[in-house]
Order: C-alpha cells, then structure tokens, then sequence
C-alpha cells in the first residue's frame, strides 16, 4: 500500500492473517516481519476464534450491529427463491442458492452508513464550526476513517456495527484533523476536549475492532 508507512499484521475473523507492505517493503522483508510476530498471531488467532462474532456470515450466524450481537435469519421459501436475511432489525433479499450471507448483508451496511453516516457527521461538523468538503463511505481495510488535507472525509462503512459512542468517537476524530493533519498533543487536546470519553472508545476498537475487518 503506497500510504502505509510500515509493515502491519491483522488476523482476520477468519484467522487468516493479512500483511500491508509499504510503499518500498518487499515480500521477503514482509515474512521476516511475520515470523519475528509468530507468538502474536498464534494468541491473535486464539482470542479471534474465542470471539462472539461468527467468521462466516451464514443461516444462524451472529454478527454485530450498533455494537450488538445479533443473529442472521434467513426467511422465506427456498424453492420460490423469495428469500430475506434478517438481522436485528435490518433485512436484505437473498437469491436462491446462496449460502454466503455476508456480500448481500455487507451491501446493506453499506447503505445503512450512507443514511447514516453523512448526516451525523456533518451535525458534528456544524457543532463545532467546521466545513466538511466532502464525505465518502468506503470498505477501508484497516482504519476506521481519514482526512485528507483537502477536508474530504471517507469514512469505513463498519462504523454502524459498533457501539454509537465509538462511532461518534471516530467521526470526532476525523474532524478534528480538519485543524490538525497530525497526532500530536495538540491533536488531541482537541479529540479530548470534543469526545472527553474517547479513551473508552480507544479501549472498545483495540479489543473489538479487529473482529469487524
């Protein structure tokens, strides 16, 4: 990734592990990197496989939403191909013959964050007088939000699994780096001073975040 600036290990739900190489890494340096964090990934995927969200998103499964488990129903008729996928109070339209819920349930996040997202985001912004340029949902694979200089902010679609706090929590953080395209101390006095329970929400998205991507 030409934005990365270092080698970064994620185990996924699944246990599969994902390396990001950055711009200049190499594939070689990208195993060193992972066999020097052998012991990590092993209690990482102990801890992933110990989790309550279920790796595949099939009849029966349970995954988050609003930081809530909730359980995956299909209902309907296999035969007429009038199938519904129902989880907490979200449904989606399955075709026939589909057995991976996660695509068809993953598009409607999708647009749950778009009717959801936008407006939040932009009364954050209106509260404390700044001007957003531009706001995008997108499947970002390891970070919840960014701020380009411009003040476009692109938001990770997965912001409506979580808890609300920690959901505001991230779109607070992205705007404040409309002031401060950085992490220093000045950066955040200002997260603190928007969102004084945001080490909380650090706290929910270091243990649980790892499970949404």
């Amino acid at each position: 990734m030409r934005r990365a600036r270092r080698y970064i290990i994620r185990v996924r739900p699944d246990g599969s592990v994902r390396v990001t190489v950055p711009r200049g890494g190499s594939r070689l340096e990208a195993t060193r990197f992972l066999q020097k964090h052998a012991a990590w990934i092993a209690q990482e995927r102990d801890r992933v496989t110990a989790a309550h969200v279920t790796p595949s998103w099939t009849n029966g499964a349970t995954t988050m939403l609003r930081g809530a488990p909730v359980t995956i129903r299909i209902e309907g008729d296999e035969t007429s191909g009038l199938r519904t996928a129902r989880y907490g109070e979200r449904s989606v339209v399955i075709p026939a013959g589909a057995t991976d819920l996660r695509p068809f349930i993953e598009a409607d996040l999708r647009l749950l964050a778009r009717e959801e997202l936008g407006p939040r985001l932009h009364a954050f912004a209106a509260a404390h007088n700044m001007t957003v340029a531009g706001f995008t949902i997108r499947n970002q694979q390891s970070r919840w939000g960014s701020c380009s200089k411009s003040g476009r902010i692109a938001l990770n679609y997965r912001l409506v699994q979580m808890p609300p706090s920690v959901r505001d929590y991230v779109l607070l953080h992205e705007l404040m780096h409309l002031s401060q395209q950085n992490h220093s101390r000045r950066f955040w006095r200002l997260v603190e001073a928007a969102c004084p329970d945001f080490r909380d929400a650090e706290r929910w998205l270091k243990v649980h975040g790892r499970g949404l991507l």
